[in-house]
């Protein structure tokens, strides 16, 4: 018996290690990627790399945004949109470009931008529920909930197990319970 406690403390120490390793290579594979994609996509720099499509132009921002280099993915999205006006690209690959670009704008804050341009997206591809999540979001650091509680509602409407829109919509349920608590109602009807 006591034989057993040294044995079953290493087999997990091992396992509990192979995790780590496992976690942690996975990390290092992806960072490697993106820095791979930032080199064959030339860097961070967009102005030095020469003519460029939209296409390219959006796979170098969002590896850029995976990086959290926010400024240079707006400034790379900003030139993929220009550039979608003249190659005439697809609604859909339009909303994913807007829609990115109002990612961009809502992490650095700039959620009245980052509005205009999820609806920029939404007119482009109505049914889009990444887009209205995003929207929704942007409109709830708006202070404009009850939008939001719209828009969370479109998106189960569209997708009725987007968990996004579900805890968001159970948030945005409870803090109306609460201002209503708050201002001398119980929250429940009479």
């Amino acid at each position: 018996m006591n034989d057993l406690l040294p044995q079953a403390y290493l087999l997990g120490l091992i396992a509990l290690l192979g995790v780590a390793a496992v976690v942690v290579g996975r990390q290092i594979l992806r960072v490697r990627s993106d820095e791979l994609a930032l080199a064959r996509l030339g860097g961070t720099n967009a102005a030095t790399a020469g003519p460029r499509d939209a296409s390219t132009l959006y796979e170098l921002a969002s590896v850029q945004l995976r990086k959290r280099l926010y400024g240079e993915a707006q400034g790379n999205l900003k030139q993929a949109l220009k550039l979608a006006d003249n190659e005439n690209v697809p609604a859909e690959a339009r909303a994913l470009m807007e829609n990115a670009m109002g990612f961009t704008l809502a992490a650095q804050n700039n959620y009245t931008a980052a509005v205009r341009h999820y609806r920029s997206a939404l007119r482009a591809k109505a049914d889009y529920p990444v887009a209205l999540n995003n929207l929704a979001f942007a409109l709830e650091k708006q202070s404009k909930p009850d939008e939001a509680r719209a828009l969370y509602e479109q998106v189960l409407g569209l997708e009725g197990s987007n968990r996004t829109a579900r805890k968001r919509l159970a948030i945005l349920q409870r803090r109306r319970g609460g201002d209503a608590d708050a201002a001398g109602g119980t929250g429940k009807g009479i």
